[in-house]
């Protein structure tokens, strides 16, 4: 009987030991599988994006002993918040003059605003505007320049008119044979390649080419399809240096450091810009008279809402659309970053809109690049269909794009 007791027990010890020992085992190889996760998630970060203005080890040596002017405005600033044109004068680059783009060159002025020539206070410096009745520089705004430099922070749609400014600045340089050289900068949507192309008809200031309205590069880039697709007057070509982005590729978010314009105040805004657009062909408002620029949309003849606002004047919208009117509409600030071109909010908007007749201006077609779009929407076409309007030019773009792309 004492035998049986003591075997009883044994077996039973053994039992016991063996389990323990199994979740000993499992314990220790769940422990294990969370070290491997722990190492895994210390990873060195990614290296921090270098613009082409902070890659100045490059571009330097090209200025030395020449006579430089510089295509520039409040975007073009160094990693410690330099400005270019200061750091240009530190390094005792010879710089001559500047030449501001839209919202002159400390980007205050007005979307559409004529910009005058004049003086910049700190550095005593001529200032060219290229916005208004002298979008390209003229000969003798040139003849003491051996080199252009261009400096300015683009947000990849086609009617952001720095990319028009652009063409004109390559087409001077061409014409005077005057090196031009590009600090390249991150594209924030530089992963988005979508919208209607431009038709050669419908050509303007807000649509130079033949792309869609979100082309998915660099500026850099951008100037090597101009150039490659003979773009210029009379087919004429540009000598062009890049000077690239270091440790960038399209997938990475890139938050811009200062405002490309007055009424871009964040991400968000510069996300959504390409959509809402669109907008400024319309009856609609985009925010501008408010804090929340290109993230919000409304007009007093939309139906009561839970959201409103009242634009008032402020920087950059001295006479914002609507100006102390209320206005209803949609909030959009808090919403996902958006991967394509939205159109449910333009077609939300003309649908519910108290009179579809003054809803469109002449200015849509401009910004569309087309008059199909417009029609479409008036038809009822659905947005699916209205997107596959778009695949085979998008296709054929693409393929050419592949061409001049710089980063991956």
């Amino acid at each position: 009987m004492l035998s049986k007791l003591v075997f009883k027990n044994t077996f039973l010890f053994l039992v016991l030991l063996i389990f323990s020992c199994g979740n000993s085992v499992k314990n220790r190889e769940k422990k294990e599988e969370n070290l491997e996760t722990t190492i895994s998630l210390k990873k060195p970060a990614p290296k921090e994006i270098k613009t082409g203005a902070d890659n100045y080890e490059t571009y330097l040596p090209l200025l030395i002993n020449k006579k430089i002017g510089i295509v520039t405005n409040q975007s073009g600033i160094l990693k410690d918040g330099m400005h270019v044109v200061d750091f240009l004068i530190s390094k005792q680059i010879t710089l001559q003059k500047i030449f501001a783009p839209e919202h002159g060159f400390r980007g205050t002025a007005d979307a559409g605003e004529v910009v005058k020539d004049g003086k910049d206070l700190k550095t005593d410096l001529p200032i060219i505007s290229l916005y208004g009745n002298n979008k390209k520089p003229k000969s003798e705004q040139l003849t003491d320049i051996d080199v252009l430099v261009f400096d300015l922070q683009d947000v990849g749609s086609r009617f952001y008119t720095y990319i028009s400014s652009l063409h004109y600045i390559m087409e001077a340089c061409a014409e005077n044979n005057i090196q031009l050289i590009i600090l390249d900068r991150p594209n924030p949507n530089g992963n988005i390649i979508d919208g209607p192309i431009l038709e050669e008809e419908h050509h303007s200031f807000v649509g130079m080419h033949t792309i869609p309205v979100l082309h998915g590069m660099t500026i850099g880039e951008y100037a090597k399809m101009i150039n490659g697709q003979k773009w210029l007057k009379n087919g004429i070509q540009c000598r062009l240096t890049i000077i690239p982005c270091q440790n960038y590729n399209r997938t990475l978010f890139y938050d811009l450091p200062v405002k490309p314009s007055p009424n871009l105040p964040n991400a968000q805004s510069i996300n959504l810009y390409a959509s809402l657009c669109f907008f400024e062909g319309t009856n609609i408002s985009v925010g501008r008279g408010t804090e929340l620029q290109f993230q919000i949309y409304g007009s007093p003849y939309l139906p009561k809402s839970n959201f409103s606002f009242t634009p008032k004047p402020n920087n950059g919208a001295k006479e914002p659309l609507y100006n102390g009117k209320l206005c209803y509409g949609e909030d959009l600030t808090q919403i996902k970053k958006v991967t394509q071109l939205e159109l449910k909010w333009l077609i939300k908007a003309y649908n519910q809109t108290t009179d579809k007749s003054k809803f469109f201006n002449s200015f849509f077609t401009k910004l569309a690049g087309t008059k199909k779009l417009q029609e479409q929407i008036e038809k009822g076409v659905s947005e699916n269909e209205i997107r596959s309007s778009w695949v085979k030019g998008l296709n054929e773009f693409k393929e050419m794009r592949k061409k001049y792309l710089i980063y991956e």
